[in-house]
Parts: C-alpha cells; sequence; structure tokens
C-alpha cells in the first residue's frame, strides 16, 4: 500500500507543472507592416507555442517570439495579434518541457496580395 501511495506521490510530482502568465498586450506583433495604408480584420483566436524537452535539463532555449511567429502564421493574411496573453510554460522535474505560449485574435491585412477576399 505504501509502494503504491509513494507511486502515486511521485507521478503526480514528474507530472505537475505551472503556467505563469508573462505579459498582456493590446496589440503585438513580430511581422513588420504599414499601420497607415491597411484594411485590418478581426480573426479567430489563435495559440502558438515554443516548447524544448527537458531531461534533468532543458535541452534548448525557448523563445518567445518564436512563439508568436507560430500564432501570426495561422493565417497567411495575418499580420499580429490582438487581445494578447504571453505565458510561460514549466511543466517539468526532471523530465518534461519548457517554453512560451503566446493566444491571440489575428489581425489580418486584407490589402496584402491574395488577401482582398476577405470582408
Amino acid at each position: 500500500m505504501k509502494k503504491a501511495a509513494v507511486a502515486l506521490l511521485l507521478g503526480a510530482v514528474i507530472t505537475s507543472g505551472c503556467t505563469v502568465r508573462v505579459a498582456d498586450m493590446t496589440v503585438g506583433s513580430t511581422k513588420n507592416y504599414n499601420l497607415n495604408a491597411a484594411k485590418f480584420l478581426k480573426g479567430p483566436r489563435v495559440t502558438g507555442e515554443d516548447t524544448v524537452p527537458v531531461v534533468l535539463f532543458p535541452l534548448g532555449l525557448p523563445n518567445m517570439k518564436t512563439a508568436i511567429d507560430h500564432a501570426i502564421e495561422k493565417d497567411k493574411c495575418a499580420v499580429g495579434l490582438s487581445d494578447v496573453v504571453v505565458s510561460q510554460l514549466n511543466h517539468s522535474f526532471l523530465v518534461g518541457l519548457v517554453g512560451y505560449r503566446a493566444e491571440g485574435n489575428l489581425i489580418i491585412d486584407a490589402s496584402q496580395p491574395g488577401c482582398t477576399s476577405r470582408s
């Protein structure tokens, strides 16, 4: 019985983790675009992540910019995110993953080539 309790406790510790909110932004982008000459539309809410595995120590360096890029690149006409929440992921204890998650509504630029059919 004690072995089962220890195994259960160890399993809970290994699979546990936390997510910490790093930033809240009204608008965020890693792309260059013209703010004055664009027809912006609000797109769906998307999420992008950049994570690296952990086996005793992180096997790389996660990047917040890459997480934002992954979210923006969900739509070829998107140039940024609105109502952005950036979180740091720490889901590891000896093994697991760490990284960043960016979540926000797509800002779609209908004036870009191939994006004029949006309304």
